[in-house]
């Protein structure tokens, strides 16, 4: 085992890991517009590219999974691979090496993609949950039906494994979107989270991404609206955030590109295209005012 050295430590290329949050609607996919076309790699579980028409199109490539194995080969295939693993596991040196056999280098067909777009988990996981309901595994021996609790357990444990396979990808920015669910606990409090199969990802994500970020709406007295990253845990709308980096104000531009160049200044490409952000202050109200 090899001590990294603090200078080589700082000299490595990182990438951040980002949950980006917001309810159906609020312009999460349209966040790419806010990302180098020529770096970034679309990864569309949701079929709804119909937000990236607009201005002419959005002009980065992507890719479409259609089953939770394809999800899981191209985790493993733009990671490489866990030497930790079993040969017969996913994610393995096996895995890996049959990927390569099948696509080549992934040195040469995807390097060039230094940020990877995941929209959403949301509908990843609901794909997942469909492949957990038919593996043998989750039918009780005895008589033969579908046991609930071991589909969920299953489910939790691929999630994990794959998420946790792109969070481990270090030069690579890997950014996650997800619905975000609104519902009033038993002390009738307004309580977000995330819209996930299972509580067990929704539970455990946000200790392993750097950033939880909430998109929100929000409107002034003169009914002037504009949106926002929340990203601090502490916030008055009690949504779910969190900034690992400390880099990040409470609120931020929803600008993905700028975003990440203020936690890796060293990743970002050029960005060409963003959205129009201003928070109003007094001065802007008197003058809108008048």
């Amino acid at each position: 085992m090899k001590i990294i050295k603090a200078s080589e430590r700082q000299r490595e290329d990182k990438g951040a890991k980002v949950v980006i949050a917001g309810k159906a609607g609020v312009g999460k996919t349209s966040l790419l517009y806010t990302l180098p076309d020529e770096g970034t790699l679309f990864m569309d579980f949701e079929a709804g590219d119909l937000a990236l028409e607009k201005n002419g199109g959005w002009k980065g490539d992507t890719i479409r999974p259609k089953t939770w194995k394809e999800a899981r080969d191209f985790a493993c295939y733009y990671g490489g691979p866990n030497p930790s693993l079993a040969d017969n596991q996913p994610y393995s040196e096996a895995h890996f090496d049959h990927l390569v056999k099948q696509h080549g280098d992934p040195a040469e067909a995807i390097s060039k993609y230094s940020t990877l777009f995941i929209d959403s988990i949301t509908v990843a996981g609901r794909l997942c949950f469909r492949w957990c309901k038919q593996q043998d595994e989750v039918y009780a021996d005895k008589t033969g039906k579908i046991n609930n609790f071991a589909v969920y357990g299953l489910h939790g444990r691929e999630m994990m494994d794959w998420l946790t396979h792109l969070q481990h990808i270090r030069n690579k920015n890997i950014i996650f979107v997800g619905i975000l669910d609104e519902y009033q606990d038993e002390f009738n409090q307004t309580v977000y989270s995330l819209q996930i199969e299972g509580s067990k990802t929704g539970r455990e994500l946000p200790g392993i991404v750097d950033e939880v970020i909430t998109m929100h709406i929000n409107k002034d007295e003169q009914g002037k609206t504009w949106r926002e990253f929340i990203c601090h845990t502490d916030n008055e709308y009690n949504y779910p955030a969190k900034d690992r980096s400390g880099l990040l104000n409470a609120v931020e531009e929803p600008h993905l590109g700028k975003l990440l160049t203020k936690l890796m200044p060293t990743k970002s490409g050029t960005v060409t295209q963003k959205f129009d952000h201003t928070i109003p202050t007094q001065e802007t109200k008197k003058k809108e005012v008048a």
